[in-house]
């Protein structure tokens, strides 16, 4: 990244020049950094570009009288070039010569608007990280409209009309019978050109070895390039062309299956098959799976804020800062330079002081479908950092308190009270952390307060645009998988199922007796916080709870009450284990060991139990110290054989004829395979109406 403009020579339109319809005049360019030339003119395909490109660089030796370059020189210059695309609010960089590719386009663009489109190449990988810049990594978009709108904005041309869907990353163009079938109408001239582009290219490779032009779901035994080849179609009469493309819109037609004929995004096939078309190859899945080492279900969410890089020890503040300084209505430009997010960096700098680079995204928004927050602070954040005394990069997740500051001046309150029930919260929340280790849930094992500056620009106009102290809770992140995503194949390997139902029903116990819900009526369990550790012989090890949210929630009612709940991960299971009498067998028999491990604690060691908050403030209005004692109570009062039957009551398939089919009514379903064949996790299943929660921790 440079700390200067470098001065870049556009040939051919400007990458965001528009015509009167508002489409880009341009969407494929190549960039020369050892010429500092960009080179946008049609025909919009790479190769061609270098080779106009070379013609101009001789043309120019010639007007000085110098020889034109020779065949190494030539090749020199299309090695040393760089594959763009143009996207209509930024540009994206194929990875050969990224990095002088970028300090060039610099020179025109700011970097927000360039983003680098693939990462296969570790050296690559590493260097971004270093720069601090995942932020500036393309990434496919996370809702349906968005990726509909991904869709079509992918169409390119090469020399005529925009029928191609472009990959990005491969540089293929797919040629769709619709789009195909669209040229029926054209004059013969214009026909003829469009087939004999369609013949030249779909017989060509580009320099990643990939085929120019290629067709979008057939299949290429009944049709492909060699159905174009062997014609100069300007040579043929209207008559003969005619025919010819009759016979090939019908060839094209019969060689695809119906439900790709025609170019529908709600389709829910065809758009998930030209996804796949369209990011095969160095996908932007599997990229961001490289690049960070998360599990893929949660990277998907992260969105990778600008932060800054180091150079001989000292922290540079990327230059888009100043940008965002600079124009304060740019939504955009806001949320990529989020305040917060550089507060925490400088935490972690003065925290570990030898860092090599950081990189920090955010979860924009809740990963939970069936329990969406709906009040207090949303700001979870994830943090990857080299400190350069330890071997591997580290990984921390973030999560603003919900209650805070901000919150409470929201409300109306002064700030003095703010502050001071900010602080109660905080102690609330530790708390709580504390009483459910006491009780057996199994936790991660450290996490740290901290607390960042930030001005307030909330609803209280007294206090706004004043500087206000945030906390935050800072853990380590927990390498796994969700308990409801686990991949289908888990289950039938040999041991996998039994070892899943003892921790599950281990895991279940804690959560049950601390009251943990979000809305004092349905537990939380199984929907996405506990994440399953895998052992070197790839056997679940370990189910740790990533967060305690919710904890404390439900003290009143007693533990019967939610029996047919912490009967749901046996029956959500049932259609996917190998033997799901012997999976529910062993989930009982561990919730009831557990159970019973912590009721044997408590009644040796009650004084420990009962006093540990006795210094906090008792309230019957709802208090922690009070629902701890009603927690305990309850605890101590509960008939464990009494509540194993209960929750047995509710298992299916330990309540049916074993000489009956098992069938699997209601909402509770579990499919076998999703409707492109590949396999899902009991995530996908719907539950009262809605999908399973999705998170990694």
């Amino acid at each position: 990244m440079l700390e200067y403009a470098m001065h870049i020579e556009v040939i051919g339109p400007h990458p965001f020049a528009q015509d009167e319809q508002g489409r880009q005049l341009t969407r494929i360019g190549t960039v020369f950094p050892d010429y500092g030339a960009l080179y946008t003119r049609a025909p919009g395909v790479h190769a061609w570009q270098r080779l106009h490109f070379i013609d101009h660089l001789n043309a120019r030796r010639a007007e000085k009288g110098s020889a034109p370059l020779t065949a190494e020189e030539e090749q020199t210059v299309a090695e040393n070039s760089v594959d763009l695309v143009f996207e209509p609010d930024h540009i994206l960089i194929r990875m050969e010569l990224a990095f002088a590719a970028d300090d060039l386009l610099q020179g025109l663009l700011s970097n927000r608007r360039i983003k680098f489109l693939t990462v296969s190449d570790s050296r690559v990988r590493g260097a971004i990280k270093r720069r601090g810049e995942c932020w500036r990594l393309s990434s496919l978009p996370k809702t349906r409209e968005n990726k509909e709108r991904l869709i079509f904005s992918s169409k390119v041309n090469i020399l005529g009309l925009p029928l191609y869907y472009y990959n990005r990353l491969t540089g293929t163009r797919w040629l769709t019978c619709q789009q195909f079938e669209s040229l029926s109408p054209l004059e013969p001239e214009h026909l003829a050109r469009h087939l004999q582009e369609i013949a030249d290219h779909s017989l060509r490779r580009n320099r990643l070895d990939r085929l120019e032009v290629d067709f979008f779901a057939a299949d290429l035994r009944r049709f492909g390039a060699q159905d174009f080849s062997g014609l100069v179609y300007s040579q043929l009469s209207p008559e003969q062309l005619r025919v010819k493309f009759e016979e090939l819109r019908e060839h094209f037609r019969s060689a695809v299956h119906e439900a790709f004929r025609q170019d529908d995004c709600r389709n829910k096939a065809w758009c998930e098959r030209m996804l796949s078309a369209l990011f095969l190859e160095g996908n932007e899945t599997e990229t961001e799976q490289m690049l960070s080492g998360l599990s893929p279900e949660f990277f998907l969410q992260v969105e990778w804020l600008a932060g800054g890089r180091f150079e001989e020890g000292e922290f540079l503040l990327d230059p888009v800062f100043d940008e965002a300084a600079a124009h304060p209505e740019d939504a955009e430009l806001q949320r990529l330079c989020d305040p917060r997010a550089k507060q925490i960096i400088f935490n972690f700098i003065r925290d570990y002081g030898d860092l090599e680079y950081i990189n920090l995204g955010c979860v924009p928004e809740s990963l939970s479908l069936d329990r969406p927050q709906k009040e207090g602070r949303r700001g979870v954040f994830l943090a990857e950092f080299r400190v350069r005394s330890e071997p591997l990069p580290l990984k921390r997740f973030l999560r603003l308190q919900k209650w805070g500051v901000w919150e409470h001046l929201d409300e109306g309150k002064n700030l003095l009270q703010s502050f001071q029930e900010s602080d109660e919260y905080a102690d609330y929340w530790l708390d709580r952390r504390l009483g459910c280790r006491q009780l057996g849930m199994i936790l991660c094992r450290r996490v740290f307060m901290r607390r960042l500056s930030e001005v307030y620009q909330g609803r209280n106009e007294l206090y706004r645009g004043q500087s206000i102290r945030s906390t935050y809770f800072e853990r380590e992140y927990v390498p796994g998988i969700a308990t409801d995503k686990l991949p289908l194949d888990r289950y039938s390997r040999p041991g996998y199922a039994l070892k899943l139902a003892e921790l599950l029903g281990r895991a279940a116990v804690g959560g049950f007796i601390v009251g943990r819900s979000f809305d004092g009526t349905r537990p939380a369990f199984d929907d996405g916080d506990e994440v399953v550790r895998e052992d070197e012989d790839g056997l679940p090890c370990e189910v740790l709870v990533g967060d305690h949210s919710g904890a404390f929630t439900e003290y009143k009612l007693p533990l019967e009450a939610f029996a047919a709940h912490y009967a749901r991960p046996i029956n959500l299971r049932e259609a996917l284990v190998p033997n799901p009498r012997e999976f529910g067998e062993a989930y009982l028999e561990a919730f009831r060991s557990q159970l019973l491990h912590i009721q044997d604690d408590y009644r040796k060691r009650r004084r420990a139990f009962n006093y540990l908050f006795q210094h906090c403030k008792y309230d019957p209005a709802g208090s922690f110290a009070y629902r701890w004692e009603c927690v305990l109570k309850r605890l101590d009062k509960t008939d464990a054989n009494a509540l194993l039957a209960a929750i047995r009551g509710h298992v299916r398939i330990l309540n049916i004829d074993t000489a009956q089919p098992c069938l699997v009514p209601g909402p509770e379903r579990a499919l076998p395979r999703h409707q492109d064949s590949r396999p899902f996790g009991i995530a996908s299943l719907p539950r009262s109406g809605a999908p399973f929660r999705s998170v990694g921790i």
